[in-house]
């Protein structure tokens, strides 16, 4: 298996790769985030900002609600909107995909959620390498757990897969809430950040909901119970979700200029 490309020198899937962020006003713990103010510009224009810096495609944001999409042009952004009812955010990209392409000009979309302000741009373009593989539906991202408080933490997603110590990419074999594998070796955080074929994106948010997704409340599951193939890359650091007042103070501190 191979480590992660470089961003510089694209492979077949980043190079007709579109990158969309889905983004809308509700949120139970924080509700407008899109547009809380990091470092002096809305939260979802520093996510745009950091999608633009991965240099692998065009970068959308799918909006629900027209004040995301104004802030967003208003920074040079391009921005579609979308139903506001959309059950998932994968539905919404999927929405201002045929919106934005009805030409079908690109064949992998990566869905990078709109709360990670502090994002490395190298992770974007770490999640297209596996879709080189034409047997992969969708790519994903994981990184090892080493924080002992994430291993029995039922937010922290869990991706199964048998990774050798010299392999940077493995098939997932499932995803979970609960701490697995059990036995010696490692726990791998998931990183909700995918990459799609077109193709397998147009058939995921047509699938209905699967059994285990709903036990899970794991949206991924759906695919791996429709017998889609999810390959994930092993990467360096978990990137920080703004989920909560805390979170977007810590943001703030990354991305605020120092005076």
């Amino acid at each position: 298996m191979t480590a992660p490309a470089d961003p510089s020198t694209p492979g077949p899937a980043q190079s007709h790769a579109l990158v969309v962020i889905p983004a809308r006003m509700a949120s139970t713990r924080l509700p407008g985030k899109p547009l809380a103010d990091i470092g002096g510009v809305p939260m979802i224009v520093q996510v745009w900002k950091r999608a633009m810096e991965a240099a692998v495609g065009p970068v959308l944001v799918a909006c629900a609600e027209p004040e995301i999409a104004e802030a967003v042009r208003a920074h040079g952004g391009e921005a579609v909107l979308t139903d506001p009812d959309l059950p998932s955010g994968s539905d919404r990209v999927w929405q201002a995909v045929e919106r934005f392409d009805p030409q079908e000009r690109f064949s992998a979309i990566v869905n990078v959620q709109g709360d990670l302000p502090t994002l490395d741009p190298a992770l974007v373009a770490d999640s297209l390498v596996p879709l080189d593989d034409p047997a992969v539906d969708i790519a994903t991202l994981v990184a090892e757990i080493s924080k002992p408080s994430e291993r029995d933490n039922p937010n922290v997603v869990k991706a199964i897969l048998g990774l050798k110590p010299d392999q940077r990419r493995g098939r997932a074999l499932y995803f979970t809430r609960a701490t697995a594998p059990t036995g010696d070796g490692p726990l791998y955080h998931h990183i909700g950040l995918y990459a799609y074929r077109r193709a397998a994106l147009k058939r995921f948010v047509g699938l209905p909901p699967g059994v285990l997704e709903t036990r899970e409340r794991l949206e991924q599951l759906r695919a791996l119970e429709d017998g889609m193939r999810i390959d994930a890359v092993l990467v360096d650091t978990v990137p920080l979700g703004v989920d909560t007042p805390e979170d977007l103070q810590a943001a703030r501190a990354v991305l605020t200029p120092k005076p």
